[in-house]
This record gives structure tokens, C-alpha cells and sequence, in this order.
């Protein structure tokens, strides 16, 4: 099974540009996404899915991903307005007020939560959100689980963008999931860069933006003196896949821009295929 990632689109960037920079590299992403070669099973849109909260920027959003000739399952982040989002996703399931819902595909059983506390830029996991993830997780425990979430619970080390391990939702979520062996990793967006860490038994996989990224600058920063770093970068728009084999969750990185191809399957490569393909077992 092939699983897309898009994440962090900030559709709205720039308010009544119908030709705006974030909606044109979301654009390419997609045509990478719906093209035959590793076309995902379904596409993953883990928040920030625009970058005011409008209802405008919800339709536009709805119209740019309704050309997708796969299943779209989005999640809400810090950017987002629920209002909004589920006045243009009435299809969407939310429980108890809050975007939170199962996708159950038979191999695989996603956990779709919702992190956002309006007017925060940080994460946020209350009690009721927990009791909603604890219950499903006692459910169909025999059925790998990935959750599927806006903000990631660990600490990366780019300072002005860090998840503090100590953090009550942290907390939270850390307990919900504990001694759940089902969990097979936890997907997230919000910090515009590829990551991947081991965190509490599980794996936490980060997919960069289609927006621009977030520079790699793991120094401290210092809010009270400002050092003329670099913070947002326009590196290409980026998506993941993961692939789940019936073991494991396999996540690649990749940009939407052009590679300069180097080398191709064609006869003078075909001994090397053979010979690779021969060592393994049968």
C-alpha cells in the first residue's frame, strides 16, 4: 500500500491572488501525486491547509484537490480555522467538535486527530481528544495503526520551531498511545522540512511543505536578539510516500521540481538489475 503526504499548503498566503505562489506549488505537487508512476492509494493532508483560517482559501483548497483520482483524508493545523474547514469538508467526520476520525483501508487503519487550539501557534491534545483516541485504540487492536497528526509531540532541535518534551498535550498523547503495540508510527507536518525520529516506541515521520521550507539552523536562538538567520527558505515543494510492506512503514522524501536524470533501465543496465535482484532470497 502507497500512502501520499502533502502538508503545510498556506493556501492564502496571498489574499485574492487566484495565481498565488503557494497554490502554484501546490499545483506541481499534485500532478506529481496523479501521475501513474508511484501513484498513492490515498493522500494524507496533514494541516496548515491554509495559511489565514478564511472560507475562501477552504474552497479554493477544495477545488485544487477534488482532481485527485484518489481518496484525500485532511487533518487541521495551528493556520486553521474548524469552522471554516468544515463548512468546505462537510464530508469529513468530526467527533465531539473536534477533525478527528478513522480510515480503515483493511491492511492499514489510520487515526486521523486534531492538534489545533485556535489563536496558538504550538500544539494542543485536550482530555476529550484523548478519551476519543484512548477508545479507538482499544478497538481492533489486532490492525497496524498509524496516527495521523498536525504537530509533531517530539523535540528536532531547530529552536524557534521545537515541541518542548515536556509539554502537557505532549504529555498526553505520550500516555495515550503507551503500550500500544498496533502504533506503527506517527505522521505530522507543521515544521516544513523532512524529519524522521524514534520517540516513546514508535516512529515520528515529518513531511516538508509544498509551501516554502524552514532553514536548517539547529544553533539556539535568542528572541531578544535577533541574528539575521536565515528562516524560510524557497526550496522546492516537497511531498512524502510511505509504503507500507505488511511490516513496516517505509517513508521517502522527494521534490515536485525536475531531476536531471543520470541514468536509466535500458540494456547496458540490465546486468546490474540481474545481479542485484539475484542476491536476494527467493
Amino acid at each position: 500500500m502507497l500512502i501520499g503526504q502533502i502538508t503545510d499548503i498556506h493556501l492564502g498566503f496571498d489574499p485574492d491572488n487566484p495565481a498565488e505562489f503557494n497554490r502554484k506549488r501546490l499545483d506541481v505537487v499534485l500532478r506529481h501525486l496523479c501521475e501513474p508512476h508511484n501513484r498513492p492509494d490515498l493522500l494524507l493532508v496533514t494541516g496548515d491547509l491554509v495559511d489565514r483560517g478564511d472560507a475562501e482559501s477552504y474552497r479554493r483548497l477544495r477545488n485544487a484537490l477534488s482532481a485527485c483520482p484518489f481518496p484525500v483524508w485532511p487533518c487541521l493545523g495551528n493556520h486553521d480555522m474548524r469552522a471554516n474547514f468544515i463548512a468546505q469538508f462537510p464530508d469529513i467526520p468530526v467527533a465531539e467538535g473536534f477533525v478527528q476520525y478513522e480510515i480503515d483501508t483493511g491492511p492499514l487503519r489510520f487515526l486521523i486527530l486534531d492538534t489545533l487550539e485556535e489563536g496558538r501557534h504550538g500544539g494542543s491534545f485536550c482530555e476529550t481528544r484523548a478519551a476519543w483516541l484512548a477508545a479507538r485504540l482499544t478497538e481492533k487492536t489486532d490492525i497496524s495503526t498509524v496516527i495521523v497528526m498536525h504537530h509533531p509531540p517530539v523535540e528536532v532541535g531547530i529552536d524557534w520551531m521545537n515541541t518542548h518534551p515536556e509539554e502537557e498535550w505532549v504529555l498526553r498523547f505520550a500516555r495515550t498511545i503507551a503500550g500500544k503495540p498496533q502504533v506503527k508510527g506517527v505522521i505530522c507536518g507543521h515544521l516544513h522540512r523532512p524529519i524522521v525520529a524514534a520517540w516513546n516506541g514508535t516512529t515520528v515521520t515529518i513531511c516538508p511543505s509544498t509551501a516554502p521550507q524552514v532553514a536548517l539552523d539547529l544553533a539556539p536562538i535568542d528572541p531578544d536578539k535577533p541574528d539575521n538567520r536565515p528562516m524560510i527558505v524557497a526550496d522546492p515543494p516537497a511531498y512524502a510516500l510511505h509504503r507500507w510492506n505488511g511490516r513496516e512503514l517505509v517513508s521517502h522524501f522527494d521534490t515536485a521540481d525536475e531531476h536531471v536524470m543520470l541514468a536509466k533501465y535500458d540494456a547496458s543496465m540490465q546486468p546490474l538489475v540481474r545481479a542485484l535482484m539475484a542476491e536476494r532470497p527467493d
